[in-house]
């Protein structure tokens, strides 16, 4: 069977992405999603996203997401710029969109030539909304956490997926295949985490890594650098209402704290190719 993709990236957060308005989501999908995104044995990407028709009355799309593993996730920051910028492409060449996620319908405003503006919603640090079990309640802010005998000192965020986030004073020399996994399958966290660790160059300027459930290192997340932010500023080393830059291995997404503890997201969306890929699954 002949399966026509679109390869897209946001910060080198790469996905294949799938025209399903039509014909739905495919019944292969999590074998699917498991064979693509295999780097150098097939397309390779950190998953597969599916562009769907909307649910909400007056949406123009929904994108669901399988990570590298085919496990289903509710949100992607940087995926969700780029349906905005295939939908743009393809015939719904509107300036502001109305995206259906697994965490709600995303407004998302084109800023420029493949730049796009993502109103992320709120985010929260309550255990029941991650979930989180062992930590208390809830806000999870600077809480201590004990991952394979040593204690790092973390805040948990939500929003729309889980995020658990920790300052390092550089973020270069982790050796983040080893530390990744375990935080991300914590029993402090029983539907999984994915985790940041990020460095403070200064107020307004960040540096970050990502362990992604499901995916291991990516060299960005849109989601989880929305949650870096989110944490910082609850610990006071961000200003609120301020855009933060954020370094990440795959290039720069700038956030913004707003009142309500709502987010602002702005980074550049990109098609590297269009293609057809065999599959025999």
């Amino acid at each position: 069977m002949k399966l026509s993709f679109t390869k897209m990236q946001g910060c080198a957060n790469d996905y294949i992405y799938l025209d399903c308005r039509e014909s739905g989501v495919p019944e292969n999908i999590v074998p699917l999603a498991r064979d693509l995104s295999r780097r150098h044995f097939s397309v390779g990407a950190d998953g597969i996203i599916c562009i769907c028709a909307p649910v909400t009355p007056g949406a123009d799309g929904r994108m669901r997401i399988f990570n590298a593993d085919g496990s289903e996730a509710q949100m992607c920051g940087n995926g969700v710029r780029c349906v905005a910028e295939w939908l743009y492409t393809h015939g719904v060449a509107k300036p502001r969109l109305a995206i259906d996620t697994g965490a709600g319908c995303k407004t998302v405003t084109r800023m420029g030539e493949r730049l796009w503006q993502v109103e992320m919603g709120e985010y929260t640090t309550m255990a029941a909304a991650l979930p989180a079990v062992n930590m208390g309640e809830g806000p999870l802010v600077d809480c201590p956490l004990e991952v394979e005998g040593k204690r790092w000192q973390v805040t948990c965020i939500g929003v729309g997926n889980p995020h658990c986030v920790t300052v390092v004073p550089e973020v270069d020399s982790l050796k983040l295949e080893e530390i990744g996994p375990a935080f991300e399958n914590h029993p402090n966290f029983p539907e999984r985490i994915n985790t940041e660790f990020v460095e403070v160059v200064d107020a307004t300027h960040l540096k970050m890594r990502v362990w992604e459930r499901g995916s291991g290192e990516t060299w960005a997340c849109g989601t989880g650098t929305c949650a870096t932010v989110a944490a910082l500023t609850e610990l006071g080393l961000c200003p609120a209402g301020e855009d933060v830059h954020v370094a990440l291995r795959g290039g720069e997404l700038i956030i913004r704290v707003l009142p309500g503890m709502k987010l602002l997201m702005t980074g550049a969306a990109v098609t590297v190719y269009e293609g057809v890929a065999e599959v025999s699954i």
